[in-house]
């Protein structure tokens, strides 16, 4: 008897040669359905399952299953980051793009795993989840990197189960959750295979010893009291258009929010403001500064213009610290202008009560096209396809601020979705003597207009707190503000494009040591590793298998 005669009369219909593009279709719609906006994570569990099903059988159905897995991917990508179309028409090519690109992880998960497990032989719930893992960490750096969207992310509720995170950073997460859905995958009849029950027992015993790993390290925690920290969450859309009532009524609606936050809360030891949302510049500039090309007026003109701007600047920070006489952390833009150009960074500066300036942090990792524009400085015409009148220029080195004998640490927007970028700057503090106590995220997520891109930022914030064992506070406009703490639960958080002062209470943490922070992507980069060699043993298969051909014919 055909042992195919054993199949379910469901599976006998997946020798379609449409099934792989179905079942492509149906894993990314389970893993959109497992994150924001519906957020329904337990389908995470099961939605790798049809693309791990194709791995196992011996072929592809269809002349082309590779072209249809990167469709498949393709829709995911453009479901999961819609948001990414909303800042600027410009912005929609940026989203197909990027779409483009990360259809290509799908088919080569598929390629690689069927590699480990046809022609290595090895068990899929290994191959599987080493090399999703894998690429993962390959997604979180090329091109500088993206990690929203990432399965272990779905997680982020169970509180338990993302401790491990402390030890290979989210992506122990993500490799648990395709190691279980390996396992139930491997329960499912597949062609000659025969239906087994005995891969749920490797699949539960992970599941618990994750579990009780995280409540052994929740447990372990000695939290100490820390400082007060009020985080002020505006309410502002944001347009890439001129709007001459913007500036007014963002200062306005901040500057009452940090008046209510202090008279409702006269402890309050730092106030919060998000990603440059204190609108008039630092401005700086060397005694060579010159007029730039193509500008009117004179060079002394042009000077004078400069000093009084700097002047009537720094007069309204100092305005706005002695109005509301308590330290704040604010977002703001600063110029440098040298010789005949500027250069812009996107800046989070630390004042007293006094207005004077005691500290100040440049973002280091920028957004491709949202803040730079690659190659514009030896190709200034590119700079002139997007929105950017000008390309951010990246700091040099993180700043750890004293706040009440604490060291708080400041990152600004997308730096907290890549774990390796948090990490870097946490030891590069520590090595020099100042590692921080709090991390703080300011962020305008205003560009998004309320969509799940808030849901998708603050979930990864979750992780970040977890891997490097800080709490983290975020300001973010139309938010979401939050206080997480060290085990990273949400205590506190803002609502969606609405205004709100969260009072944030955060507790030190120095009791717990992160085998992540120490160490870095020692897991991840391992299964990346693998992935290297699956592809090479694939190639070399591939290729001898042509010859083999060749001689036949």
């Amino acid at each position: 008897m055909d042992d195919r005669s054993l199949q379910p009369g469901w599976a006998k219909h997946l020798d379609s040669p449409r099934s792989t593009l179905l079942l492509g279709l149906l894993g990314s719609g389970l893993l959109w359905a497992a994150m924001p906006p519906l957020d329904w994570s337990l389908l995470a569990w099961i939605a790798p399952i049809p693309w791990l099903w194709l791995i196992r059988r011996e072929r592809l159905p269809g002349r082309h299953p590779y072209l249809a897995l990167a469709l498949a991917g393709f829709c995911f990508w453009m479901a999961a980051l819609h948001w990414l179309r909303l800042p600027h028409p410009a912005t929609s090519i940026g989203w197909v793009a990027i779409s483009l690109y990360f259809s290509v992880y799908l088919p080569l998960f598929v390629g690689l795993s069927r590699v480990g497990v046809h022609r290595l032989r090895l068990p899929l719930a290994l191959s599987a989840p080493i090399v999703w893992t894998g690429l993962e960490l390959a997604r979180a750096h090329v091109f500088t990197g993206l990690t929203m969207g990432s399965l272990g992310y779905t997680q982020y509720r169970w509180i338990e189960l993302i401790q491990l995170s402390d030890l290979a950073g989210m992506y122990g997460a993500s490799f648990l959750v395709v190691f279980v859905a390996a396992c139930l995958a491997s329960v499912l009849p597949c062609e000659r295979a025969r239906r087994s029950f005995r891969p749920l027992l490797p699949a539960a015993a992970a599941i618990a010893l994750a579990t009780l790993y995280g409540h052994w390290r929740i447990a372990a925690a000695r939290p100490e009291p820390g400082p007060t920290v009020a985080l002020i969450q505006g309410s502002i859309d944001i347009e890439m258009r001129h709007d001459p009532g913007m500036k007014d009524r963002i200062i306005r609606e901040y500057f009452d929010l940090s008046r209510r936050a202090v008279e409702e809360h006269p402890d309050a030891d730092l106030l919060v403001w998000p990603e440059t949302m204190f609108l008039d510049p630092i401005v700086t500039y060397d005694d060579d500064v010159r007029l730039p090309p193509g500008a009117a007026g004179t060079g002394e003109e042009f000077r004078g213009w400069l000093a009084e701007t700097a002047e009537n600047n720094a007069l309204s920070l100092r305005r706005l610290a002695q109005a509301l006489d308590v330290p704040l952390l604010l977002g703001i833009d600063c110029y440098h202008f040298h010789g005949d150009s500027q250069r812009v960074t996107n800046s989070a500066v630390h004042v007293s009560p006094e207005g004077d300036i005691l500290g100040r942090y440049d973002k280091i990792h920028l957004v491709m096209f949202g803040e730079y524009v690659p190659f514009a400085d030896r190709f200034p015409w590119l700079q002139g396809l997007t929105p950017l009148p000008i390309s951010v220029t990246p700091g040099e080195r993180p700043a750890a601020f004293e706040l009440n004998g604490n060291l708080i640490s400041p990152n600004i927007c997308f730096e907290t979705v890549l774990p390796h970028v948090i990490r870097r700057q946490i030891n590069d503090l520590t090595t020099e003597g100042r590692e921080p106590d709090i991390l703080v995220n300011l962020t305008n997520d205003g560009w998004f207009w309320g969509s799940s891109e808030l849901d998708m930022h603050l979930i990864c914030g979750v992780f970040r707190a977890v891997e490097c064992r800080k709490p983290l506070l975020i300001a973010a406009n139309t938010g979401f503000s939050a206080w997480i703490n060290a085990d990273g639960r949400i205590l506190a958080m803002g609502p969606r494009r609405a205004e709100e002062v969260i009072l944030a209470c955060p507790k030190i943490d120095r009791s717990r040591a992160s085998w992540y922070l120490k160490h870095g992507d020692w897991f991840a980069g391992a299964c990346l590793i693998v992935c290297v060699i699956f592809g090479i043993s694939g190639t070399i298969g591939r290729f001898r298998g042509k010859i083999a051909s060749g001689r036949r014919s």
